[in-house]
């Protein structure tokens, strides 16, 4: 009996040692090993068949009314607390307070955090996690919230269909600087290496928002990073937010995805997922495709030329319209001066005719 206890101890270990480990304990990454396309064997959730992030085709998307606009609550009411700013490994994430909220929804979500995705290319080389119509942005902010009615923290409401709600923004790049970015940028020297933390001055949250907060998509999908839980209600904002090139380079280029005692560095970039099939999803959007539709530059060149034609076109019928007029009133001008001349005529001859006398019967 002591040498089976044994043995079925020794297998037990073994299997211990054999058997892969916890999906929390796995270290993923966007490339490598355990890269995008190696998820889904470590975390289940990322094959699921309600990913994201997707691409948003315009012309596929079906218009809801009853999608109001969305309404940040006390975003620029941040207080004398500090934020925490955080190097995970993946991304830059600043923590937010819990009286942050988002309404506008079916219930009342409280912030958690918000953290960026970017590129490494620089401008119009990709770097945002969504797409529109195929075009992917320079870098994308997400804040992510949870559903405060209905679960009492991030950790359960992550793994529930109606747990989570996140705002996407589409980031461009200009030439003006965007302060509001600045307020987390030029704070990530302090974080350069993963794990690192640091206290940051609060700012407004809603400076960091575009301006139109009543045009998106929204739709039924996921985290975009592991375990990937098919909890989150997204919503997409149709107008982009614009940084400088040189607040770009910044993000791209100042982290690491290293810790600082590894041997080895490692920039942090290219943290974008790539985009999922919606599998019979529906984008919905909160503005028609009229209202909402933007113009291509050649579209915009086009009417501006068909503008400039139209307008010298109308100044060449006006100006044959005037000259045509003019020559008509010396004509008009000569026949009435005969006009006058016959009539005078006929005046005088009519006073020249001798009078005639009644004539007699015999």
């Amino acid at each position: 009996m002591d040498s089976l206890g044994l043995f079925i101890l020794l297998m037990l270990l073994c299997f211990q040692w054999t058997t892969a480990p916890a999906a929390e304990e796995i270290t993923w990454t966007y490339t490598g090993l355990v890269g995008q396309s190696e998820w889904s064997q470590y975390f289940p959730d990322c094959g699921g068949t309600s990913q994201s992030p997707v691409d948003v085709v315009t012309t596929q998307t079906k218009y809801d009314p009853s999608l109001i606009p969305v309404t940040p609550l006390g975003y620029s009411q941040h207080g004398n607390n500090p934020f925490t700013l955080y190097n995970n490994g993946h991304t830059a994430v600043i923590e937010l307070p819990d009286w942050m909220g988002l309404g506008g929804l079916p219930w009342l979500f409280t912030a958690v955090q918000m953290h960026l995705h970017w590129g490494s290319g620089g401008p119009s080389h990709g770097g945002s996690e969504h797409t529109i119509n195929g075009q992917s942005a320079d870098a994308e902010l997400h804040v992510v919230h949870y559903n405060s009615e209905l679960y009492p923290n991030i950790s359960t409401a992550m793994t529930q269909r109606d747990g989570l709600a996140v705002l996407g923004i589409l980031i461009v790049t200009g030439e003006e600087t965007n302060p509001a970015f600045n307020s987390i940028l030029n704070y990530l020297s302090r974080i350069r290496h993963a794990d690192q933390k640091a206290s940051i001055p609060a700012f407004d949250v809603q400076s960091l928002l575009p301006k139109d907060l009543g045009r998106y998509y929204r739709y039924n999908g996921s985290l975009t990073t592991p375990p990937c839980h098919q909890s989150v209600i997204w919503t997409l904002f149709h107008e982009r937010v614009q940084i400088s090139k040189a607040q770009l380079l910044k993000m791209e280029t100042i982290l690491y995805s290293s810790k600082a005692e590894d041997p080895d560095r490692m920039l942090l970039q290219d943290n974008y997922r790539a985009t999922h099939p919606l599998n019979h999803r529906v984008v919905f959007s909160s503005f028609s495709a009229e209202s909402g539709k933007e113009l291509s530059s050649g579209e915009v060149t086009a009417i501006v030329i068909g503008v400039m034609c139209g307008c010298v076109g109308l100044a060449v019928i006006i100006r044959f319209i005037v000259k045509t007029i003019r020559m008509k009133e010396p004509e008009k001008a000569k026949e009435k001066k005969q006009d006058m001349a016959l009539n005078s005529t006929s005046e005088a001859e009519k006073k020249e005719e001798p009078s005639l006398s009644p004539q007699t019967e015999p």
